[in-house]
């Protein structure tokens, strides 16, 4: 809608009508706080006056307001839903009604709080008095201050659940595992599958769009979505899980005595836990998106190098679906095949 560049003088006869509390200045101070106001015939809905601001809300000038109804100015769900609150507040027997409304037009959902007053004038008959604020910034500020407390309270709790690991002498490094060691957990747990005949899974991880997260935002972001990455993969892992980073945006999780189905399960608890994390840096917050590749032994590779290609692929499979995504590595055939 086209804003009103010049403000409709408010008829003399409406004005008279206008209660007291927009007596004194008030009037003046809403319409500078971007107050919308209207006031109408309670028993037709008839606008009897309208300020610039709401003018300007309508899309049209005051020859085109006054004496129309919210049907012909606004769309048939706008106008019932006003219709509908507007017979609320008059069912109400009480002087002011406070009620909140949403708007979606052009994309954007603006939220506003209004307030509608019941009139009475000596003579002639209901009027309403309806004043909108726009509360649209103010929801979506509260909205992003939950967010960051719910994230600082999933952050306590990481940590209460890591502090409560060491106690039970199950700690883990705070330190992800370089490549070397965590290759000779790897072999280790390979021996051991083999000689209990249990599954593990290997898991790989990417960074998406890292070049333009660094681009963009500079290295101090890569290094903290780096550090947040880490927190969430130990928290969304158990202790005796193993946890590396393997370069550049790329890190490595070996899930012990974990299934393919399993495995899954988990990693996409942990995309969804990355996706919707917000990192901190320079006073501006964002949120990062993972790939991840999910292969298990001996399901989808018979041989540690087998798994390790297995896992590749997969995590090659997340990335060129667009990432932000869990792939699984291709079961073997010969598992599910008989030998003749």
């Amino acid at each position: 809608m086209n804003p009103i560049e010049q403000p409709a003088p408010v008829p003399v006869s409406v004005s008279v009508a206008l209660p007291a509390l927009l007596a004194g200045g008030v009037l003046d101070l809403l319409q500078t706080e971007g107050v919308l106001l209207a006031l109408k015939e309670a028993d037709s809905g008839r606008y009897l006056w309208a300020n610039p601001a709401c003018l300007a809300w309508l899309g049209r000038d005051a020859q085109r307001v006054i004496g129309a109804t919210d049907l012909e100015l606004l769309s048939q769900s706008e106008a019932n839903a006003l219709q509908a609150a507007e017979a609320r507040a008059l069912a109400a027997e009480l002087p002011t009604v406070v009620e909140d409304h949403r708007f979606e037009r052009t994309g954007q959902r603006s939220e506003y709080r209004v307030t509608r007053h019941v009139l009475v004038p000596a003579s002639g008959s209901r009027q309403l008095l309806c004043l909108w604020r726009d509360v649209t910034q103010s929801r979506r500020d509260a909205g992003r201050l939950q967010s960051a407390l719910e994230q600082i309270e999933r952050q306590q709790q990481s940590v209460e659940a890591l502090r409560r690991q060491h106690a039970q002498g199950l700690d883990r490094p705070s330190e992800l595992f370089r490549r070397e060691h965590f290759e000779e957990h790897l072999r280790r747990e390979a021996a051991l599958s083999q000689r209990e005949h249990r599954e593990f899974a290997l898991v790989l991880l990417a960074l998406d769009r890292i070049d333009a997260l660094r681009q963009t935002l500079g290295e101090p972001a890569v290094q903290a979505v780096t550090q947040s990455l880490g927190l969430l993969m130990r928290t969304n892992t158990r202790a005796m899980d193993v946890l590396s980073q393997l370069g550049d945006g790329r890190f490595a999780i070996l899930l012990s005595g974990v299934g393919l189905a399993t495995a899954h399960a988990r990693m996409e608890h942990l995309r969804r836990a990355c996706a919707t994390e917000v990192v901190v840096v320079n006073g501006q917050g964002f949120n990062f998106e993972v790939s991840i590749g999910v292969a298990s032994f001996p399901h989808t590779a018979a041989t540690l190098a087998d798994l390790s290609q297995a896992a590749v692929r997969a995590l090659a499979d997340a990335r060129q679906r667009g990432g932000n995504r869990v792939a699984l590595a291709s079961i073997r055939l010969g598992e599910l095949l008989p030998v003749n």
